[in-house]
Order: C-alpha cells, then sequence, then structure tokens
C-alpha cells in the first residue's frame, strides 16, 4: 500500500482504526492525489458497483494520464476524488450522491460568476449613469422652467443626497474586504475546520465557492459588487440597497406624470406617421380638380407640411420612458430584497444563517425544545450592533451620512448578550 504523505500540521489521533472507512475518508478529504485501497471497508450492496467502477476507471486513467494536458489533470484529480467518496464512505445516503453528482455544476457556476463579476459591476455603473444622464439633461431644465422655488430646492437636495449615499456606499461596498479567518496557528476559538481551506473556522465563518476562501460571518457572494457580503462590508452592501431602491422610487413617483405624457405622444407619434400628410400632385391632378383655380399656375405643388415633431421630442420621450421603466422595474426587485435583508438584521441573522436556523429549530422541535439563536440581541440592539449606533448623534451621522466607521468587533469572537439588556442605551 501507498505511503501517505501527511502535512505537518495534520494530528491524527490514535483512536483511529486505519482500516476503517471513516479513517480513509478523512484521508482522501486531505490529499487528493493519493491512491488509497483499504484492507477493510465497510461497504453496502450498491457500493460495490461503484468500488468496481472506480478501479475500472483507475486504470483507464493510469493508461490515459501521460496524454492529459497538464491543465486538465487537477480538474480530474478532483473529479476521481468525488467519485472515490462515494464508495469510501460508509455513511453514503442519497443527500450525499446527489450533492457530488451536481458538484460540478456548482463548480462551473463559481467560475462563471468569478469571471462575469466584472461584466456586472459594469451594467451598474452604465446603468445609473445613463439614469443620472437623463435627470440632469432632459429633468433639471424642465424642472427649473415649470416648478416653484420650494419644489426646485427640494428636488435638488434630495435627489443628490440621495445620489452621494448610493455612490458612497455602492464604492465601500465593492473595495471593502469582507473579512478572513487567520490561516495561521492561534489561540482564536473556532466551531468546525473547513474541510477545502482546511483551516478552523470561527463562529459565523463560512466557505465561498466563488472567492474560494472563507469569509467572516459571510451572508452571500454579491455578483452585482464582483464580492462577498461579510463582516466588514455587509453595512455597506444594506445601506447600498437602501438608498439605491428609494432613489428609484423617487424617480419613479416624481416621473410618473411626466411617463403617462411621454407614452401618449410617443403612440401619437405613431398614428401621425401612419397617416398620409398629402399625395404629390401631378398633370393628372389637375384635369380632376385636386388643386383649386388659382394654383394653375404650372408650378409643382405639394399638400406636405411640416411635422409637429423633431427628433429632439421624440428622444425626450422616449428617455422619460426608459428611466422609469428601469427606476420602476429596480425598485420593485431591489425593494425585495431590501426589506428581506432588513427582516434578517431584525433577527440577528445572515442569510446562511438563516437556513442553519430554520433546520435547527425544526429538529430542536421535534425534541420538544425551543431553538434561540445566540447572536440575536433583540431587534432594536441589532439594529444598534448592524450600524455601529453607540449615542443618538450616530443615527445622523452614521445612518443618514456617509461615515466608513469598522463594524462592532472583528468577526472571530461574538459576545452573548441578555436578550432583555440594552446592550447600548441610546
Amino acid at each position: 500500500m501507498r505511503r501517505l504523505n501527511f502535512p505537518q500540521f495534520l494530528e491524527v489521533p490514535s483512536s483511529f482504526n486505519p482500516r476503517t472507512s471513516e479513517f480513509w475518508l478523512r484521508v482522501l478529504l486531505i490529499e487528493e492525489d493519493c491512491e488509497v485501497r483499504p484492507w477493510r471497508v465497510t461497504m453496502r450492496p450498491c457500493t460495490s458497483v461503484m468500488h468496481l467502477f472506480g478501479r475500472w476507471l483507475r486504470g483507464c486513467s493510469r493508461r490515459s494520464c501521460n496524454r492529459i494536458p497538464r491543465r486538465l489533470r487537477k480538474p480530474l484529480s478532483y473529479f476521481r476524488l468525488l467519485l472515490k467518496s462515494l464508495y469510501f464512505n460508509s455513511l453514503t445516503n442519497s443527500d450525499v450522491v446527489v450533492d457530488s453528482l451536481f458538484e460540478p455544476v456548482f463548480w462551473m457556476v463559481d467560475i462563471l460568476t468569478r469571471w462575469f463579476g466584472k461584466v456586472f459591476v459594469f451594467l451598474v455603473v452604465a446603468l445609473t449613469s445613463s439614469i443620472l444622464f437623463i435627470a440632469y439633461f432632459c429633468l433639471l431644465p424642465l424642472v427649473l422652467h415649470t416648478y416653484s422655488p420650494g419644489w426646485i430646492i427640494w428636488h435638488i437636495c434630495y435627489g443628490h443626497w440621495i445620489l452621494v449615499m448610493i455612490t458612497f456606499h455602492y464604492y465601500k461596498a465593492t473595495s471593502t474586504s469582507p473579512g478572513y479567518p487567520p490561516k495561521m496557528k492561534n489561540d482564536i476559538p473556532f466551531v468546525s475546520v473547513c474541510k477545502k481551506c482546511i483551516i478552523p473556522k470561527p463562529a459565523r465563518t463560512h466557505h465561498c465557492g466563488i472567492c474560494n476562501t472563507c469569509i467572516l460571518k459571510m451572508d452571500h457572494h454579491c455578483p452585482w459588487l464582483n464580492n462577498c457580503v461579510g463582516h466588514f462590508n455587509h453595512r455597506y452592501f444594506f445601506s447600498f440597497c437602501l438608498y439605491m431602491t428609494l432613489g428609484c422610487l423617487y424617480c419613479s413617483i416624481s416621473g410618473r406624470n411626466l411617463f403617462i405624457d411621454a407614452y401618449n405622444a410617443i403612440d401619437h407619434f405613431k398614428h401621425m406617421d401612419v397617416e398620409k400628410q398629402g399625395v404629390p400632385v401631378t398633370g393628372v391632378g389637375l384635369l380632376i380638380g385636386i388643386l383649386p383655380q388659382e394654383s394653375m399656375t404650372g408650378k409643382s405643388y405639394y399638400h406636405t407640411p411640416q411635422p409637429p415633431y423633431t427628433f429632439k421630442d421624440r428622444l425626450f420621450h422616449k428617455s422619460v420612458i426608459y428611466m422609469w421603466v428601469l427606476t420602476s422595474t429596480v425598485a420593485v426587485a431591489l425593494g425585495g430584497l431590501t426589506v428581506w435583508h432588513a427582516i434578517l438584521i431584525s433577527r440577528g441573522e445572515t442569510s446562511i444563517e438563516r437556513h442553519i436556523n430554520s433546520k435547527e429549530a425544526r429538529r430542536m422541535m421535534k425534541r420538544g425544545k425551543v431553538y434561540k439563536n445566540p447572536f440575536n440581541y433583540g431587534k432594536l440592539n441589532n439594529w444598534k450592533v448592524f450600524f455601529g449606533v453607540e449615542k443618538k448623534s450616530h443615527w445622523l451621522t452614521r445612518v443618514l451620512l456617509p461615515s466608513g466607521h469598522v463594524p462592532y468587533g472583528d468577526g472571530l469572537t461574538w459576545d452573548i448578550y441578555p436578550l432583555k439588556k440594552d446592550m447600548m442605551p441610546v
């Protein structure tokens, strides 16, 4: 049997029996390129066929290993590891088989999301810039000529405040690191070991397949940011979603009447283009009396007046329609996402923890117990911790104005506070 070269930091307990399938499963998860043939493995009848198939595949791979390009050896080695994990694991069930079969699909989705991340960021910047161009060059002159001074001041102040908040929080959400656990040996308490990074994972830390690393207090990977949403940029992400929703609602509500007028104008222009404005009159027309008698001078005559609209008018109305449709759609879609994250923040959860806590609550319910989230400090306290509010003035300086302060804690350790105690008496 081949001798395994274990990493130096791996400590194998003496209680492990190297002739059991559980021991070899851990070996396979650590050293992917090794070929292991255990003496005794507890298998089910269905895994025997898979074992024979694996041996046949191994024999084929040995003959063709020299022909495989070096670039494809690692993916094939990873696929071989997945196949081995099916028949070396004595706890194989349908969930393990389905996850292993769909692993290449998840791997491909992660790669595509990583590649197209910059494209999504470009789309956000391009679409937002197009709305700003329409607002400044089409709507602002109309507002200055038709609105009263009070409404002009309101629109200019509110619109620019929203614009500053959106720009600041989007830049910070994309450029701020979400936070990573230390990879060196330390004394920080951890709850598990990542089977992909092979490093200890503190509480609320999860592995991101797209970033290919563990993230502190991971919520999800956002392709529109080309970044993970974690402990240090979660506030920036939520604030961007909130103010972008408010900005889209502002454009949708204030531009509703302009949208209706522009839609009716475009519809009217289409009917005018269909109708014939006149026909050229020739000599035959003179005989049948199309022209009046005073026009019998021999000059050509066209009864075709100038169109009542110009290209600039048509472009203006189409721009208004584009702005209203885009902002209304984004307001509905992004507004729903913002409300969902607001509910999670009120509960002291992330998107990943929502699924974990729901599953744990159902498991505890079957035992007649009630599960309590240890990171739920109460609705108001959860918002204070999330925004970093420590005194009353922070609601203005840290919530309603741009602020680059760091979040509460380091993301590695979490203090458990009593649920009925006001953690930050603000």
